[in-house]
């Protein structure tokens, strides 16, 4: 990304990160739900959170609708406003990180070498891929926008999983399959592996 911004320099604040972690009895990190439209990244994402708050930890979810509505109402869906639009998440989410929070982002982010940005963004560790893997025929069953038939109909353009690419992840964190498990079972899986990671305390 090309800078702008000229005579800018990073404020350090006066509570430090390691300050913040040790405030919130957690270690922060960005868990980065990608899959198609219809996946169920967001309520996964949601049942996660519900999990995490339920054992004390400090949480936020940013969804993919609700950023549109505002800070990235200006982007299409363009592959160029796609990039930028998980640009600005990755900054976003950073901050949340450096605040000392589990911050959860339900994004289709189709393209490897945007969610790879992110992942270079944060600190070792502090980024965790969770890929809804969700059959296309599933996802288009479900279609709870009318979304996938307004993209076959012509409708709508450069819909991902249509006439818009989508690249799986090769090597994520936390792979869920969708259409063998629950979605209990699916936060199950991702606060387990957060755990066994370390980042979380197992709930008593």
């Amino acid at each position: 990304m090309e800078q702008k911004s000229t005579n800018v320099k990073w404020h350090s604040h006066a509570v430090t990160h390691q300050q913040r972690i040790a405030h919130k009895g957690h270690q922060p990190a960005v868990l980065w739900y990608t899959g198609l439209s219809g996946s169920g990244k967001s309520t996964i994402a949601n049942a996660v959170d519900a999990l995490l708050h339920e054992m004390g930890c400090h949480t936020y979810l940013l969804d993919g609708d609700n950023v549109r509505h505002g800070l990235n109402g200006d982007l299409g869906f363009s592959d160029k406003d796609r990039v930028e639009n998980i640009r600005r998440i990755g900054e976003l989410a950073k901050l949340f990180v450096d605040a000392g929070l589990l911050v959860s982002t339900a994004f289709i982010s189709p393209f490897q070498a945007d969610r790879k940005m992110v992942r270079e963004m944060c600190g070792a560790g502090q980024f965790i891929e969770v890929f809804v893997d969700t059959p296309l025929e599933v996802c288009e069953s479900r279609d709870p926008k009318g979304l996938y038939k307004k993209a076959r109909n012509g409708e709508i353009r450069n819909f991902t999983g249509i006439d818009s690419a989508y690249e799986a992840p090769s090597a994520p964190e936390v792979h869920l399959q969708t259409a063998e498990c629950s979605i209990e079972e699916c936060a199950r899986q991702v606060v387990e592996h957060l755990v066994a990671q370390g980042l979380v305390k197992k709930a008593d």
